[in-house]
């Protein structure tokens, strides 16, 4: 097994299922960016230029790690103007946490979010 692969789930005689750090790392981007007041992942320079060619990199700004059969979770957010930048953060904890253990199963112990802009209207 990988280093950055975990084993999710695993039946005798059948086999096992395995995911890796980059499909927690989306599903975790994809939760995130369905709260309301999230502009986008902050991600740099390769997330801006993938947004200008018109696809979402929804791992940029996220990082996951596996530690004793727990995930712990970093996430970089654009906010939008306007919005209670406690509130949006609490409810991407909530989003990224339930998503996460939901499609996994796995045990979800911190999901810490780090505002590093905020996007002001044109």
């Amino acid at each position: 097994m990988e280093d950055n692969t975990l084993k999710i789930y695993d039946t005798e005689g059948i086999g096992e299922v395995q995911v890796t750090e980059d499909v927690l790392a989306i599903i975790a981007g994809l939760a995130a960016t369905e709260v309301e007041g999230v502009e986008s992942m902050a991600g740099g320079i390769t997330n801006e230029i993938v947004a200008k060619l018109g696809k979402k990199n929804l791992a940029a700004g996220v990082k996951i790690l596996y530690q004793e059969g727990k995930v712990f979770v970093n996430v970089s957010l654009v906010i939008k103007m306007g919005y209670n930048l406690p509130e949006v953060s609490k409810n991407v904890q909530e989003k990224v946490k339930s998503a996460i253990e939901n499609m996994t199963g796995l045990t979800v112990e911190t999901v810490d979010v780090r505002v590093s802009n905020v996007k002001i209207d044109d």
